[in-house]
This record gives C-alpha cells, structure tokens and sequence, in this order.
C-alpha cells in the first residue's frame, strides 16, 4: 500500500483526517500497517483491508501529489523570498515564475 496505510484510508475518508481520529501502527517484525484506532465511527465504519486494497490506485494519486505539492513549495520559496522577487522583478515575473514552477511540476 502507499505509504503505509495513510493514503488509502485518507481515500476513504475523502478527507484528511487526525491522529485522534483514525491511529495506525506498525506491525512488529513486518513492513506491514494497521489500524489500531478507528475513532470516527460516527461518520463512516472501519474499512477492510480489501477496502483499503480497493483504492491504492486513488492512494497513490494522493501520495504522488503531496510530493508534488511540497516541491512546490520549496521552488516557490519562503514568502520573505517571494516579496523579494516580486519587488525586484516585478508581479508579471513573479506570476510567470510560479506559472512555470506548477508546469514543471504537474499533479497527477
């Protein structure tokens, strides 16, 4: 599974979701994951793993676009670093920079 479990329950959710919400561990001895703690009963019941097997495709949607989104972030720089760029070089280039800063690095 992607990530350990994380993605695929995060698919399931639809949502992000709380360590208080949903707790999973590690299996000793494996590089398996579980979940130790289903605390959102309330608003949808505990998957299976079949379940969970179900959507690693969608899982590792999700995964590849955090990775996508936190190079991003990187690129773009602190925002100290973008007010600098933009009083340098201007809005236009400013734009122009993050427009080829999501270019070079799509979403799935």
């Amino acid at each position: 599974m992607a990530n350990g479990i994380y993605y695929n329950v995060k698919a399931y959710l639809g949502r992000d979701f709380t360590m208080e919400e949903v707790r999973i561990v590690k299996e000793p001895n494996t590089t398996n994951y579980s979940i130790a703690e289903w605390n959102i009963s309330d608003e949808k019941a505990q998957p299976t793993v079949e379940q969970l097997d179900a959507l690693e495709s969608e899982a590792t949607t999700l995964e590849s676009n955090n990775q996508v989104i936190n190079t991003r972030i990187k690129l773009y720089g602190t925002t100290a670093e973008q007010l600098e760029y933009i009083v340098e070089n201007g809005v236009d280039s400013f734009i122009a920079k993050q427009n080829k800063i999501k270019t070079d690095n799509p979403k799935s």
